[in-house]
């Protein structure tokens, strides 16, 4: 009897903490990608948020801009953190704010990498049904400090992309998909200046289970001067 009431006890204990880590684990969710398109190379990217209630969420993500054109950007690095809000069944909202590491913004890419390299603003809205699939992004690049040389300048970005997509299973989404680059000012600068407009359809292949996904999209580029565009990614769900 001692022994059966001593393991009773240990259970009595050791079930409320299970179930306790097991609804933290619910909480919280993780998504990476792997990216790569022409012009900012081959970039990393992670997303994490943690559920405060039915209302909203703690959010945080990371760019690894470094892995591709953003290592000559000073190793460019982005990392931020804020809320996201579930507005209606499949609809959030997500605004945020990103500290920068590297030398775009604050010397024109022309200095060393530093942190405090520029902070973004942005804004993420997402759409997610049984039939429907769409993103809106929005950010404003700026730099925190003036290191440009005499011969450069500061730059500051505007970065913005929408997309909407048809699901037809499980397994198979399509859609399209418009993305915008502008230059939009700097210490010397006193035009913005578009560097792309992407747009055109993109494929994806999705786990029906949810755990992963590969996305492909191209088109043309609206630039003058530009040809065409094409970006894929692969993500992880955690």
């Amino acid at each position: 009897m001692g022994a059966f009431a001593l393991l009773v006890a240990l259970f009595s204990m050791v079930l409320p903490a299970s179930a306790f880590a097991q609804e933290e684990e619910d909480k919280f969710s993780m998504t990476v990608t792997l990216n790569s398109d022409q012009f900012f190379g081959f970039y990393p990217f992670f997303s994490g948020s943690y559920a405060v209630n039915d209302k909203f969420d703690f959010t945080f993500y990371g760019i690894l801009w470094s892995g591709g054109t953003g290592s000559a950007w000073g190793n460019w690095t982005e990392f931020g953190a804020g809320l996201k809000f579930n507005v209606t069944e499949g609809v959030t909202i997500a605004p945020q704010i990103g500290l920068l590491g590297g030398s775009l913004l604050s010397s024109g890419a022309l200095g060393g990498g530093i942190l405090g390299d520029g902070i973004v603003p942005n804004l993420t809205i997402a759409l997610s049904r049984e039939k429907t699939e769409g993103e809106f992004y929005l950010g404003y690049y700026t730099p925190l400090r003036d290191e440009a040389p005499e011969e450069g300048s500061t730059l500051a970005y505007l970065h913005y992309w929408a997309n909407f997509g048809y699901k037809f299973g499980s397994l198979v989404s399509a859609g399209l998909h418009f993305e915008h680059l502008m230059l939009a000012g700097g210490s010397n600068i006193e035009e913005s200046s578009d560097v792309y407009q992407w747009f055109g359809p993109y494929v994806q292949f999705a786990d029906p289970k949810g755990r992963g996904w590969a996305r492909f999209s191209s088109g043309t580029d609206f630039v003058e001067a530009n040809d065409s565009f094409f970006k894929l990614t692969v993500g992880m769900n955690f």
